[in-house]
């Protein structure tokens, strides 16, 4: 897929977490144009993090290509003052905020705990906005 398109340069490929799937068919549609990581895994797995300009490659759970993304925007913020913004944006469920702190603590004390490490309200959260390019 990243050489169908037309694009150069460096470029990752991931699946997102939960239900790779689901959540990739949201980014085809155009509903999900964020997504949201805990910090500390990054921190635990010494990944870096993800900066603005950069192409990502999206991946369904057979590890096939879906589409391609540009990163536009990185924060990090307190899991506790995520924005309304941001729930919206992440295109999930009934988009409000409950919804995502509930689906994502869920999600973060699953991902943490394989690190040996606990969920916590103020932890910080990188939140990250993208926008499709391809197709």
């Amino acid at each position: 897929m990243w050489l169908a398109s037309g694009l150069e340069g460096d470029f990752d490929a991931w699946s997102f977490g939960g239900d790779p799937d689901g959540l990739a068919a949201l980014v085809l549609e155009g509903r999900k144009t964020a997504t949201a990581s805990a910090y500390p895994c990054y921190e635990a797995e010494g990944e870096p993090l993800p900066e603005e300009g950069e192409y990502s490659v999206v991946l369904d759970s057979r590890d096939e290509a879906v589409c391609v993304i540009k990163t536009v925007k990185v924060y990090i913020t307190p899991f506790s003052e995520v924005t309304e913004r941001h729930a919206r944006m992440e295109g999930e469920g009934d988009l409000s905020i409950g919804y995502w702190r509930e689906v994502h603590r869920d999600f973060f004390t699953g991902e943490l705990a394989d690190e040996g490490l606990a969920f916590t309200e103020d932890m910080p959260i990188v939140c990250e906005e993208f926008e499709v390019v391809y197709p």
